[in-house]
């Protein structure tokens, strides 16, 4: 059996992909040039992960 693992650990990528998306939307509504580029990295990130998921859990 696989070792008992603590809230922290499971939780700390799907927190960090939900500040990403939320800094990405926050960042896209308040301003344009630079912020836009980093907005769509911000909100491209959590797509790409949920991308390499879906890849790896089909093999």
């Amino acid at each position: 059996m696989k070792k008992a693992q603590g809230l922290r650990r499971v939780f700390a990528f799907p927190f960090l992909l939900a500040l990403l998306s939320v800094g990405g939307l926050v960042i896209a509504l308040t301003g344009d040039g630079w912020r836009d580029a980093a907005a769509w990295v911000a909100l491209g990130v959590p797509v790409l992960a949920v991308g390499w998921a879906m890849a790896t859990r089909r093999r």
